[in-house]
Parts: structure tokens; sequence; C-alpha cells
């Protein structure tokens, strides 16, 4: 019996696996930042429109992680980790992986994803059985010896599954890039680094019946011809996207690196946008005020009206206990950029910095503009709780922070929030219904998080 236990488990082991491979883990936390979010749009926007889907149709979430990935997970979003922005080298790689992902959101594979997985789990069910009816005949090595080979089986099917996908998704993303005009160059270049690294990492070049993937060698030498033969091979990479990444991955570089990584990387005698950028955050993140003032100005002084050079310069001055100073650029990056949804709150909170009763209709102004824009940003939806609170609007107060609270993953918090909010509001207001709505998914989160356990 125990031998027969083992398999069981075994088979148990095989099913979790095939059901996990569905959902990719996303990582630490979402990367939110408006300038990167733009870019990514307008990298994707082309593609999107070549794969049938339309400009916008696309999301892209930047993830921190410094592995090198991408992936879709449902609907139509695609995710990128910080780590494969680090190690792409041009904006035509990064769209080369965008074009492969949009293949997977065309291509319905995650929908489909339940077909693999339920073949693999049939055919693991069924010589489970066989082997349970070989163990009560009195052949108990039989039975393990029949389990095994259908696990072995289940996996090798799945496997392959998951690779047709994959190949079926790196075709779409060479349709994709030939109808927008861009150069499958970077696809190729990015399979290249990606090869590079399986062999620094030690990963086998063979057997490729064992992996997800199809062998990264493999992939260049399929996909070379066609990226080749196609009539944007020697199209250059837009230029201005090139510019725009270049900034936006030393950008990143400055953010998530430790002052010293970022220095060494981009020394003071680089006077270029990218370095500048980098170093502002590397000396905010060190307290040297002065000196992140002084890049930010610097990048300002050769482009007074970028709105992001406006946003970092208050910032700055923000986080440094300075909000006063803070009002005029990041009202001026407000207003060159339309409101939009990832500037707007910060202007809220250097307003409710001030401690300055008349700066209040103002914040709730732009803060409500912000999420009217966006409702995913629980940060401004925390500063207009804070809005409300100070005005004496409890109700609308317990809303927003029932907002805040179900994006950021306390739905116990949400619901009581919410039903404070509920009791405190006109019955049938528009906010009234909301917070009905966030108690519905604060208790659908509560019930699957009670499931897991």
């Amino acid at each position: 019996m125990l031998s027969l236990v083992q398999g069981l488990v075994r088979f148990v082991a095989v099913v979790a696996l095939l059901s996990a491979a569905a959902t990719p883990v996303a990582a630490q936390s979402i990367l939110r930042d408006a300038e990167t979010e733009q870019l990514l749009q307008d990298m994707i926007d082309p593609l999107s429109e070549a794969a049938g889907l339309g400009y916008g149709a696309v999301d892209v979430v930047l993830i921190n992680d410094n592995s090198i990935n991408a992936f879709v997970a449902g609907g139509q979003r695609v995710y990128i980790h910080s780590g494969l922005i680090a190690t792409a080298d041009t904006a035509i790689e990064v769209q080369g992986v965008l074009a492969h992902e949009l293949g997977h959101i065309t291509g319905g594979h995650i929908i489909r994803h339940s077909e693999g997985a339920g073949n693999a789990t049939r055919i693991t069910l069924l010589s489970t059985l066989a082997g349970i009816a070989a163990a009560l005949a009195g052949g108990g090595e039989a039975a393990m010896g029949v389990m095994a080979l259908g696990q072995q089986a289940a996996m090798t099917s799945y496997l392959g599954f998951r690779r047709d996908q994959e190949a079926s998704a790196d075709a779409a993303g060479v349709a994709y890039l030939s109808a927008a005009g861009i150069s499958g160059r970077g696809s190729l270049e990015f399979f290249r680094k990606l090869q590079s690294y399986e062999f620094r990492r030690g990963i086998p070049q063979e057997a490729e019946y064992a992996r997800t993937h199809p062998l990264s060698g493999n992939r260049i030498a399929t996909l070379r011809a066609d990226y080749e033969a196609d009539a944007a091979w020697d199209a250059p990479g837009d230029p201005q996207i090139q510019e725009r990444f270049e900034r936006i991955k030393a950008k990143l570089f400055g953010y998530l690196s430790t002052p010293e990584r970022t220095l060494q990387a981009f020394p003071v005698y680089m006077t270029g946008v990218p370095a500048r950028y980098a170093r502002a955050y590397a000396f905010h993140k060190d307290a040297r005020v002065d000196m992140a003032l002084a890049e930010a100005e610097a990048l300002l002084a050769m482009e007074p009206d970028n709105p992001y050079f406006l946003e970092l310069e208050g910032q700055i001055l923000l986080e440094s206990g300075r909000p006063l100073e803070a009002l005029d650029p990041l009202r001026r990056a407000v207003a060159l950029t339309g409101s939009d949804p990832l500037i707007a709150p910060m202007l809220g909170h250097a307003l409710l910095a001030t401690e300055n009763p008349m700066h209040l209709e103002e914040a709730e102004r732009v803060l409500r503009a912000a999420v009217g824009r966006d409702r995913e940003n629980p940060f401004a939806w925390y500063q207009l709780g804070v809005v409300y609170g100070q005005r004496g609007d409890i109700p609308r107060a317990q809303l927003a922070s029932a907002e805040q609270q179900i994006m950021s993953g306390n739905p116990r918090a949400a619901l009581m929030s919410a039903r404070g909010a509920e009791q405190g509001l006109p019955t049938g207001s528009p906010d009234w219904i909301r917070a009905q709505d966030v108690g519905l998914q604060a208790r659908a989160q509560i019930e699957r998080q009670e499931e897991r356990r």
C-alpha cells in the first residue's frame, strides 16, 4: 500500500503542476510610471493594429522582477518584467517580444490552456487507474511502472502542447512585425541574448521535449529566413522610440538599483539625458537632495517643457519635505500631460502636504479627475480619502479607503470600509451603489482566500 500511496501522491503533484502552469506568477509588484507606460503603449499600438486588435486595445504592465520574462495571463494585457527591459539594448528587441505575446492573445492560448492540461490530466488519471488495478491484482512493481510511464506521457503531452503554442506565437509575431513595418532583427537579437543566458546558466541545449519553450537556437533557425525575407528587415527602428527607450531604461536602472551601482554605470562625466535621469534617482535615494535637483534642473535646461522632467523635479522636492516648492513643477507637468492620472496624484499629495486648507478644493479636483481616468491607482484613492477626511465627508472617505484597500489585497478592511460608506451615503446614489459593488468584490476575494486554505 505504501507504493500505491506514493504513486497517488505523484499523480496529485502532476495535476497540480499542470494547473499551476495556467497562470504565470506575477512577481513582487507592478511598477507604474506615466512616461514608461506611454512609451510601452506607443511601442505595442502599431503591433496591436497589425494584429487586428486596434490602437489602445492592449495594455502593457511592467512587473518589478529582474528575470527576463514576459507573459499574458488572460484578457488583453501583456506583462513584462523589468529584467527584460534591462537586458534589451533596443526598442525593436522589446517590440519583438510584444509581437510574440500578441500571438498568444490572438491565438487564445490562455483560454485554450485547459485543452493541453486536460489531455495530460486524462492520461495521468487513466494510467493511475490502470496502476491501481494492477496493484489490486498483486502486481505492485508493475503498478508503479504503469503509473510512472503514464505520468511521463502526460507531461510529454503537456509540454508538447505548450511548445506548439510558443511556435504559433512566434509565427504570429513575424506577421505582426512585418505588417507594422518593424524589422525582425530585434527579435532575433533578443533570442540570441536568451540563448547566451541559457549557456551562462548551464541550461541544456538538447532534449527540447522536456521544455515548455522551443530551444532558442531552434527558434532563431526557424525564424531567420522569414525575417530576412521580409521587406522590413533592413528598416531602421524609429529613432524617437529608441531615444525614449534609452531614457526609460536608465530611469528604471536608477530607480531600482542601489545608488552605488547607478553611479558606477552612469558616472558624472556622462552628461546625456539617460545618465542624468539615472543619477537624479540615485542621488535622491541617497538623500543628496541638492545633487538630485541639480540633475533635474540640467534635464529641464535641455527640455524646459518636458512634463516628465518637471514631474521628477516635483517628486524630489515633495519627498524631500518641500511640498510648497513642488507645486509649480507638478502643476506644469499635470497641465502639459492633460492631467495624466499617474502624475496628478502626486500633485494632490503635494497640495495636501502643504497642510494649507486653501489647497483642499484643488486637491479634490485633481484627484477625482485622476481616479476618473484610472480607477486602478490605490495611491490616488488613498490621497482622495485624506481629502474627504479633512473636509469632514466621512462616508466618501470610507468609500475611497475601500477602493484603495480592495486594490491593495486587503478585502476584509475593504469590506468594513464599504459597509461604513454604504450606511452614510444617500441610498441609491452613485457612490452608494459603488460602495455595494466594492463590498461584493471584497466578499468574493475573502471567499476565494478561504477556499485556498
